[in-house]
């Protein structure tokens, strides 16, 4: 079984094929901010997954590498049209698509991305490309509807931690899980053993969701990549908004409702007010609580997967990861 690193590097060397292709397509501006988006970086945590699952029941992991790639570059695809929906101006420390080129190329070039996502995936063994245009169809579809909800959400002051949690789901969890699964059918793991690496993707991806929402409160700037407070500005209602309208009361809750329904203010002075309502109601602690609770679920996970305990040290060492992330 290969090492982490040494799948990571597999995959970096496919990309780096891939990206120059786009590089010298035309015309140059549909496809300069594709290349500009996958050259941000990040840790391209999905493509390894892929990998990682392949390898775990196959030694064939380069029949896996169009998959990688195609998961890859449809993440970064939803980064895209997810930056110009939140008019974000930041991504990964470089400014977003939308700024750097303009809206509409953000559009187009998104929708490229999407569509080169699909021509990878359709360079997977013939034999299993049903089963994974079928997965790799509706992980799309569930991240969409994932958005969607998170947009309405935003005018919406009823919603629930539950709702939330389902939103985050289909928005996150389901593309890392859909990652792990893709990777095991291309491995030939039994249909039970890639469901069971499914859920693990499901709890491991609440947990990512749930730290990326706290990050955006109480990252570091410099070192999450995106600025602090993005979510407070536009009112999303992470677990850390919905737990603290459940928990506050009387003034604060009012003040809470007033930041949330206020038209005009100045950026720093609600991010700096809201944050400290977090901190009287004591969500962050309930937010890593959460975390936690997930964490250990996706263990339980990968400890029912018929695989020697050894081959799942590096999917235990992604969980622990995302648990103590600062970026």
């Amino acid at each position: 079984m290969k090492s982490q690193q040494e799948l990571f590097d597999l995959f970096l060397r496919e990309l780096k094929k891939e990206q120059e292709k786009i590089d010298n397509a035309s015309p140059g501006g549909l496809y300069k901010p594709v290349s500009y988006t996958l050259d941000m970086g990040g840790k391209r945590l999905r493509p390894l997954l892929v990998l990682l699952s392949t390898n775990l029941f196959s030694e064939k992991v380069e029949e896996a590498l169009p998959a990688a790639i195609a998961i890859e570059v449809f993440h970064n695809f939803t980064l895209l049209h997810d930056d110009l929906m939140d008019n974000a101006s930041v991504r990964r420390g470089k400014p977003t698509v939308h700024l750097k080129f303009n809206p509409n190329a953000a559009i187009l070039s998104g929708d490229a991305m999407m569509i080169l996502a699909n021509e990878y995936l359709a360079n997977s063994p013939a034999e299993k490309l049903p089963g994974l245009l079928k997965l790799f169809s509706r992980t799309a579809l569930e991240v969409c509807e994932g958005q969607q909800y998170d947009m309405d959400f935003e005018s919406r002051m009823d919603v629930t931690v539950d709702e939330y949690i389902e939103m985050i789901r289909m928005k996150t969890a389901v593309l890392i899980a859909g990652a792990l699964k893709l990777g095991a059918i291309i491995g030939n793991a039994p249909e039970n053993q890639a469901n069971l690496l499914y859920d693990f993707g499901i709890n491991i991806g609440l947990a990512f969701q749930l730290q990326d929402d706290w990050l955006d409160v109480y990252g570091d700037q410099n070192i999450f990549g995106k600025k602090i407070g993005g979510d407070i500005l536009s009112n999303k209602k992470t677990f850390l908004l919905l737990k603290a309208q459940e928990k506050l009361q009387g003034e604060r809750k009012t003040q809470l409702r007033s930041w949330i329904t206020r038209e005009t203010f100045l950026p720093e002075e609600k991010i700096e007010a809201v944050t400290l309502l977090y901190n009287n109601a004591s969500v962050s602690e309930e937010a890593q609580q959460l975390m936690h609770y997930y964490h250990e679920e996706a263990l339980k996970c990968l400890a029912k997967l018929e695989v020697e305990d050894a081959n799942k040290k590096n999917l235990i060492e992604l969980a622990d990861q995302v648990m103590s992330r600062i970026s």
